[in-house]
């Protein structure tokens, strides 16, 4: 029997000794990239005569790319519409490139990126480093150099690449490659990978090398259970993954659910305030047609973002845990100052009374701090290492502050 995928090992081998050489040097994602993703919401819905508000299609991709514009998403730094899975066609066309569904997409992919780009928005796509992609269709395998030159030529600015129906063993050596083909076309494309996320033991160093975001955790389900377990793989950071965060290279702890179903408000909040600690890609895959005003406005916290998008790109990390409770600390500039947030993973009662030390904030100069907080911009006190800060924070709730040095 051949063994799937064996005859591309000795041409990718030699590519990647080319790659180690070059790496990626696509200048992109000094901060974590910022927009708006199909799959958690849309999913693989293709019937649109009966769904036409929801299937994948050019017209949904269109409304997202107005909405992010007209609703103020773009201006405050959202700015990748990113097709997911289902948007091909069941095969190839005559020259073996990959082509939409003409039914769904009739003008063509290119022609949607013109429009995106017309917003001053970019456009983002999906495709699979396995034989087909997750929902069956035509994936890159044994086509890598040619899908590259295809999204290149239809003005693609992202490309995610899954990790469905291939050898294990051909993903560390696979991923680098579409890297390589992504960069000999000359067009900066961001470059989403999953390479961790169906590995056991992945080297992240090495995935830094070649990928601008990667996702190393199963996909984001509408429920608070999902986020709450995404945050505790986080807060565990296995293999130190954290450490290889930085401007041009983010782990993806998957999208935003922020204005979906199966969230509080509360909730929402945590999702929010985590994301931005842990340096996460903000994509929020949600239906901007109709978003509740409290859920918009969240997505669009001037000071949750800010902490997200600081230039130093460093993931924060748990510092702290008592029961229920959870501390996570982040150092944002200028030089001395952090954002942290204290999380309550509790399930009941009116909210925990809270006396936390300074130092147990991750805030050890003995000049002290002014702390705000940064959803609202209040100040909330001054707190030196062995001074406590106070606050209550409600069940399934979490407070994202910033630590402001005294000079």
């Amino acid at each position: 029997m051949k063994v799937q995928g064996t005859d591309m090992i000795l041409p990718l081998l030699v590519l990647v000794i080319i790659g180690t050489v070059w790496g990626l040097d696509n200048g992109l994602a000094r901060t974590p990239p910022m927009g708006w993703m199909s799959w958690q919401r849309f999913r693989c819905i293709t019937d649109c005569e009966n769904e036409p508000k929801n299937c994948i299609s050019e017209q949904l991709y269109k409304d997202m790319a107005d909405r992010l514009v007209s609703d103020g998403y773009a201006a405050v730094g959202y700015e990748y519409v990113n097709i997911d899975d289902c948007w091909m066609a069941k095969e190839r066309d005559a020259n073996d490139r990959l082509q939409a569904d003409p039914k769904r997409f009739p003008n063509g992919i290119k022609a949607l990126a013109d429009y995106v780009h017309g917003k001053g928005l970019k456009l983002g796509i999906y495709e699979d480093f396995g034989t087909h992609t997750c929902g069956g269709y035509p994936g890159s395998k044994f086509y890598m150099q040619l899908d590259a030159e295809t999204f290149a030529s239809w003005g693609i600015d992202s490309l995610k690449l899954d990790g469905c129906y291939t050898e294990t063993a051909d993903i560390p050596i696979g991923y680098p490659i579409m890297e390589q083909f992504l960069n000999l076309t000359g067009r900066p494309i961001l470059y989403s990978c999953s390479w961790p996320a169906y590995l056991q033991k992945p080297t992240y160093q090495a995935i830094a090398k070649s990928c601008n975001i990667w996702r190393n955790y199963g996909d984001i389900q509408d429920s608070w259970g999902s986020v709450e377990s995404i945050i505790n793989f986080y807060g565990k950071d296995s293999g130190n993954f954290s450490s290889v965060a930085g401007p041009g290279n983010f782990n993806d702890p998957d999208m935003l659910i922020i204005g979906n179903f199966g969230l509080s408000y509360n909730q929402q909040r945590v999702q929010m305030a985590m994301w931005s600690i842990m340096a996460a890609p903000l994509l929020m895959s949600n239906d901007l047609r109709n978003i509740r005003k409290e859920s918009k406005d969240l997505l669009q916290n001037k000071g949750a973002i800010s902490i997200n998008q600081d230039p130093l790109g460093i993931q924060g990390r748990l510092i702290h845990t008592a029961g229920k409770i959870q501390v996570w600390n982040k150092p944002i500039t200028p030089q001395g100052n952090f954002a942290f947030a204290i999380l309550n993973f509790g399930d009941g009662g009116p909210g925990s009374l809270i006396s936390v030390k300074g130092a147990t904030l991750g805030l050890v100069d003995d000049r002290g701090y002014n702390i705000t907080d940064a959803f609202t911009g209040e100040y909330r006190a001054a707190v030196k290492p062995n001074s406590y800060f106070n606050l209550t924070v409600v069940p399934s709730g979490v407070f994202l502050g910033k630590a402001y040095l005294l000079k």
